[in-house]
């Protein structure tokens, strides 16, 4: 994939040769989690053009390490993994596991788009342990610089959650005031909500119910529960 390889025979250059090229693991980790479509991995890498994507794609199919299917009556294209991808697993797994362990949590958490995040919240908050009415949430990010530092999560029993950044002709039940490097960090198990608040990070006020199940509907990764994992500072 690299236009001039490493001239090294071992197994480690010609294994970076195929996987090193900047948004290929990413690409894959969206696949295995389940995304298929274009749109969504794109979505889901984060900051990568249509263009990148195109390429980078075709270099992987080209590499063995997916397949491009097209179904030409539906007119869709989607992307899966070959077994060459696959037996990668193991192994983007003790990347993620190592960097859980050993990035300082401020260097591991301070990137990242609000509009990424905050979809991602509205796909992965557990609204099943939301009390069974709709429930409006505001969330105000205050390290947020863009034109959008606050958005609206709206959930109502038997419908997929929405978020937005319109104020919504609802009464909102829960405020939160936060980070987004507080928010990220409540996710990948690098703080605690009782943390957050103690350190003055993390404010909520509003719906009783909600403030005392907030660590049962907050969305957290795979990997919020690595040993050892290197924890946001408790107090700034």
């Amino acid at each position: 994939m690299p236009s001039k390889p490493y001239g090294m025979i071992c197994a480690l250059s010609k294994a970076c040769e195929i996987v090193e090229p900047r948004w290929t693991l990413l690409i894959l980790n969206e696949i295995w989690s389940g995304y298929t479509r274009f749109s969504d991995i794109r979505r889901g890498v984060g900051n990568i053009s249509p263009s990148v994507l195109s390429k980078r794609l075709a270099e992987m199919e080209k590499a063995g390490l997916i397949e491009r299917i097209e179904d030409r009556a539906k007119g869709s294209v989607d992307y899966v993994r070959t077994q060459m991808a696959i037996d990668l697993e193991p192994a983007m797994d003790a990347l993620a596991i190592w960097a859980q362990r050993h990035i300082d949590a401020e260097v591991a958490l301070s990137d990242g788009e609000i509009g990424d995040m905050m979809q991602f919240f509205c796909q992965k908050v557990r609204t099943t342990d939301f009390p069974t009415r709709r429930v409006v949430m505001r969330l105000h990010f205050a390290d947020e610089t863009g034109p959008y530092p606050t958005w609206w999560l709206l959930a109502a029993p038997g419908a997929a959650p929405e978020i937005c950044v319109e104020v919504p002709d609802f009464d909102v039940d829960l405020y939160v005031e936060t980070t987004k490097v507080s928010w990220n960090a409540l996710y990948y198990g690098r703080s605690t909500v009782a943390r957050e608040i103690d350190a003055g990070r993390l404010f909520v006020t509003g719906d009783a119910v909600l403030l005392r199940s907030m660590d049962k509907w907050l969305p957290r990764s795979v990997y919020a529960e690595v040993e050892g994992i290197r924890m946001l500072p408790a107090a700034e």
